[in-house]
């Protein structure tokens, strides 16, 4: 598992095991020749330990004959390392008896230039021998003469040392490892603070800092659309501005300039500018309160069959001087939907306008209403000029016209359907277009859920 809490309890873990293995590698190495040479003299007199039981020889035999045979099985009974001890046996004129050496038995004397400890042999008051205790391999520090108890002081902080070096290379190591993603995301974090939009990161480390990794670029790619979609705002808009703006101040120069006559038609010329400039606000308004999550709906129970009659009604006048005829396809038995009303309505006039608009003379407006798999399907279908199927994708897009000969005050500024797609989103649900090509009609389906 590629998670960071694995990753930490594994580090530490090989921390941990790092460290034991200093301790017991190390008490091993002390143990085995330190705490041998230390502690065997004491055993050696301990009861019934091999001091004893020498006396006991001596008592029974009356002389050292034959001690060998006892004397071999002392190394092989000593714990804590005492096989790298020799042991010396020497008779009350201090003449070595038997020696022990390296685990060999030898009967010569020994010139050993090695400190020894050497424990009398007592049989009642009378001293028959004494054993000597060597060490028999390790340096000098290791001799048993020295004090144990500072050589194990010594060993602890050789271990801390040890171990706190090794820490702490081990845990630069490991934090470089698991902080080096979030360095990354910090200077990648930089850079979309600078609007360089376009920078991503290296998805690397663990499931949580990738996670975090594909959010931040998830994120970045959402910065770097609203960031063109603000480019391309802010152009539109500046396009769409200055038609109607140029045409006012063409004409009020013209006024003024005594070219065009203070007439209530001049003045009907630049009104009819201003309503499109007021359109035009208005529409962007609502978008950018729709793409911001802020378009306020009034949610109530709608009689929807209702709701298209009366729409169309109010668009009945329009058809009959095209001569294109309208028809509604509802049925009866549609159930209330929670709607904002005034926003369907809204919806519904668009869709109507664009299709009258599109159809000609002699066409018909059709729009019907259904129920669904649990959902209400709301089409506005015309046999009217179609839409290249080539344009469809883009037709919800802000400021698009299918037609762009189309001038803005009979086509409209290319806001309608961007709207519309707002307006039915906030409301949970969705809009297509269908068209099969030119003169062939289209087709807009609004699907909205029950609930």
């Amino acid at each position: 598992m590629n998670r960071l809490w694995v990753r930490l309890f594994l580090y530490f873990a090989l921390l941990v095991l790092i460290g034991v293995v200093l301790m017991v590698g190390l008490a091993r190495a002390l143990v085995s020749e330190r705490m041998g040479a230390w502690l065997a003299p004491v055993q050696l007199r301990s009861a019934g330990g091999v001091v004893e039981t020498l006396a006991d020889y001596y008592g029974e035999h009356g002389s050292w004959a034959g001690v060998d045979e006892f004397m071999r099985g002392v190394q092989a009974a000593m714990p804590y390392g005492a096989g790298r001890l020799d042991f010396t046996l020497t008779d009350e004129a201090d003449q070595p008896v038997y020696r022990t050496r390296s685990g060999r038995a030898e009967m010569a004397p020994s010139r050993n230039n090695q400190p020894s400890t050497m424990i009398p042999i007592q049989v009642g008051e009378r001293t028959v021998g004494a054993l000597h205790v060597r060490s028999g391999a390790g340096p000098p520090h290791a001799r048993p003469s020295q004090d144990f108890p500072a050589q194990l002081s010594r060993f602890v902080l050789l271990v801390a040392t040890v171990g706190g070096v090794a820490g702490i290379a081990f845990s630069v190591i490991a934090s470089r490892n698991l902080t080096a993603p979030l360095g990354r995301l910090a200077a990648a974090a930089r850079d979309i603070g600078a609007r360089n939009f376009g920078h991503r990161v290296e998805l690397s480390g663990s499931d949580e800092v990738r996670e975090v990794g594909r959010a931040f670029n998830d994120m970045a790619a959402q910065l770097e659309a609203a960031e063109t979609i603000r480019r391309n705002l802010v152009a539109d808009v500046a396009h769409e501005l200055r038609t109607p703006l140029s045409v006012l101040q063409g004409n009020l120069r013209a006024i003024l300039d005594d070219v065009y006559p203070l007439e209530k038609a001049e003045i009907a010329r630049l009104y009819t500018q201003t309503r499109l400039l007021s359109r035009l606000v208005t529409d962007l308004h609502e978008l950018a309160q729709a793409e911001a999550g802020q378009l306020s709906l009034n949610r109530q129970a709608t009689d929807l069959a209702a709701l298209i009659r009366d729409t169309v009604d109010a668009h009945l006048p329009v058809a009959e001087e095209a001569g294109i005829a309208l028809r509604v396809q509802v049925e009866s038995d549609l159930p209330p939907i929670h709607v904002d009303a005034a926003r369907m309505a809204q919806v519904l006039n668009n869709l109507l306008a664009n299709a009258l608009r599109h159809t000609p003379t002699g066409g018909q407006v059709t729009v019907a209403a259904a129920l669904a798999d649990g959902q209400i399907r709301l089409a506005v279908q015309d046999t009217g000029e179609g839409i290249d199927p080539e344009q469809l994708p883009y037709l919800f897009d802000r400021f698009y016209r299918a037609d762009p000969s189309r001038a803005r005050d009979t086509g409209g500024a290319g806001l309608g359907l961007t709207i519309v797609r707002a307006i039915v989103t906030a409301h949970g649900g969705a809009i297509r277009a269908e068209s099969t090509g030119p003169n062939r009609g289209s087709r807009f389906t609004v699907t909205l859920p029950l609930n």
